[in-house]
């Protein structure tokens, strides 16, 4: 027997014990890291009913939605009994955990010892231990329970706050993650959109350099200008064409110090119109340049309204100069084209020109041989002297007019529009061709229309015109045979305000694509031809207004036309009308 205040072995024994199960409880924290909820629940019931020797060991929680979760373990051989208790446990109702340390024992089953946990949230829960020993449960297995029942609540809550720092941090990856992706697509939109920004500033680069370029080569400058004052904003450009140093202000003085001083009061006209209306703007002016030198400038400008309504001029100004130099120069050369045609034209009338100078001498020779003779017969023939004498005036002043006719064709001088009448126009060119015409077999034909309205005109360059017609006419039945070769001039008003003048023959005719390309520059369908004549035709009726064109006959040949205006009523109010009937040579 024990002495008093020692412990027996069996209260040794249960002491050791008891101290071995509070060390394994202690472990299960350690044993339960990284584990969940229900794994952490799973083993503790499985290490309690072990650990204290329990017939039954029941563990239930509340869940995540407010239910109730629960574990039951029994040891393997008492499995048949689990269906008992838990119809014992579920007969204490959902008030089990309401009662810390309240013990029930049934008459079937094993007696219970409930204790509360506390988990996560105020999560309520009870762990009961269950065992049919009499003596259960011992102060120790109580004590023992408690212990286990903290070291479930903290393991619990460790394993709770684990999952909650996953899902915080499952969370916040997710949400960085999306952040990064929508970083990524605004990245990539930004990036695009600095390529698109970029490219577009390239392509405005080049179109600037190309509307530059543009504006050196036309020689073009723009410029705005508020008509209410003299702000004005000029192109690069624009500063270069009047020689000026690129960002002067620019005002209207300092234009006007620029102007030919003939053109000066025009700048002041534009002015005016300018600022007393709204309307688009033309005008032509020349440049007296630094050296001396001339410019000419075409200016042309559109009305708008700016963002606070006021009356601006958005407009460009080009130097024509170099255009105005090579349109002498066209005209020039045209000149000196025309004056070859038409002398290459008079060149194949030489001999009819002869013929024609040669009636009249040599009627001068014998009209003066036979008065001499009549004033040398005894006695003189004064009558007949005289009349002979009156035909050699007359013989002599149609060799002159045949010669001033020549002379004024083969002269060459500027354009000189005047009234003319065309028909009297023609009646010479005929005279000069009509031999010419008779020798290649040719018969002409002219029915002029009476009281035709005048012309006005250069009346060499008309006739020079009419004689191209009636040669190209002459030219173009040589290789007929078999049918008259004949040639109708005729003239008629045309129109209301125009009088034409026509040549037909009955030659071989022209296909319908040298009806098209007659007139182009150097096209001829003589071999010989040098293709001037028609072009250089157009060119002179297109300039007095006219036009030129060429017509399939319905029978054999073309006929050639020309319209022209008529002069000014004031302009003929002098001039006497002159009509003539039609006639046949």
């Amino acid at each position: 027997m024990a002495a008093q205040g020692e412990l027996s072995a069996d209260e040794v024994t249960g002491l050791q014990r008891c101290i071995n199960d509070l060390v394994s409880l202690l472990a299960f924290p350690a044993m339960w890291a990284g584990r969940s909820p229900s794994q952490i629940v799973s083993s503790f019931a499985e290490g309690l009913l072990r650990m204290l020797r329990l017939d039954v060991a029941y563990v239930r929680l509340t869940d995540e939605t407010g239910g109730w979760s629960d574990c039951l373990r029994v040891p393997r051989d008492a499995q048949a009994e689990s269906g008992l208790v838990r119809d014992l446990l579920k007969g204490l109702g959902d008030d089990l955990a309401q009662s810390p340390q309240q013990m029930s024992r049934s008459a079937s089953g094993p007696t219970l010892c409930i204790q509360p946990v506390r988990g996560l949230h105020a999560r309520a829960g009870v762990v009961v231990a269950g065992a049919q020993r009499p003596e259960f449960p011992l102060k120790t297995e109580r004590l023992l329970l408690n212990v286990a029942a903290n070291q479930l609540t903290l393991a619990l809550q460790e394993a709770q706050l684990r999952l909650e720092q996953k899902r915080v941090a499952e969370e916040l990856d997710a949400r960085v993650a999306q952040r990064t992706a929508e970083l990524a697509a605004i990245n990539a939109t930004l990036r695009q959109e600095i390529a698109e920004r970029s490219r577009a500033e390239e392509r405005l680069r080049r179109s600037e350099a190309f509307l530059a370029e543009g504006q050196i080569l036309a020689r073009i400058g723009n410029f705005s200008w508020l008509a209410a004052s003299e702000e004005m904003k000029w192109s690069e450009q624009l500063y270069r064409i009047f020689e000026l140093e690129p960002g002067v202000t620019v005002t209207l003085e300092l234009i006007a110090s620029r102007l030919h001083p003939e053109d000066r009061q025009m700048l002041q006209n534009m002015i005016d119109a300018a600022r007393g209306s709204i309307g688009d703007l033309e005008y032509s002016c020349r440049l007296v340049m630094p050296d001396g030198s001339i410019k000419h400038m075409q200016l042309v400008a559109h009305a708008t309204r700016d963002h606070q309504g006021r009356l601006e001029y958005l407009g460009a100004v080009q130097d024509i100069t170099q255009r105005r130099a090579s349109e002498e120069a066209l005209s020039k050369a045209s000149t000196k084209l025309a004056n070859v045609a038409r002398m290459s034209s008079l060149g194949v009338l030489t001999a009819a020109i002869a013929h024609e100078v040669n009636q009249p001498i040599s009627g001068i020779i014998t009209n003066a041989s036979t008065c001499l003779r009549m004033l040398s017969a005894q006695p003189a023939n004064i009558e007949g002297a005289l009349e002979t004498a009156r035909r050699t005036i007359r013989d002599g002043k149609r060799a002159a007019e045949v010669i001033a006719r020549l002379r004024t064709l083969y002269t060459r001088r500027d354009v000189l529009p005047e009234p003319m009448d065309l028909n009297e126009a023609a009646r010479e060119v005929i005279s000069l061709s009509l031999s010419e015409l008779q020798r290649g077999g040719v018969t002409l034909r002219h029915v002029l229309a009476d009281n035709l309205p005048h012309v006005l005109g250069d009346r060499i360059q008309l006739q020079q015109v009419i004689l191209n017609l009636l040669r190209n006419a002459s030219d173009a039945m040589t290789a007929i045979e078999g049918r008259p070769r004949e040639v109708l001039i005729g003239t008629e008003p045309d129109r209301a305000d125009t009088v034409r003048l026509s040549v037909k023959d009955a030659g071989l005719g022209l296909s319908a694509e040298a009806v098209k390309k007659i007139f182009e520059p150097f096209y001829t369908t003589k071999s010989d031809g040098m293709g001037i004549g028609l072009s250089v035709s157009r060119s002179i009726i297109e300039a007095h207004g006219g036009s030129l064109w060429a017509t399939p006959n319905e029978g054999p040949g073309v006929t050639f036309s020309f319209s022209l205006p008529h002069a000014p009523a004031y302009a003929c109010s002098a001039l006497p009308g002159v009509g003539s009937a039609s006639t046949d040579a």
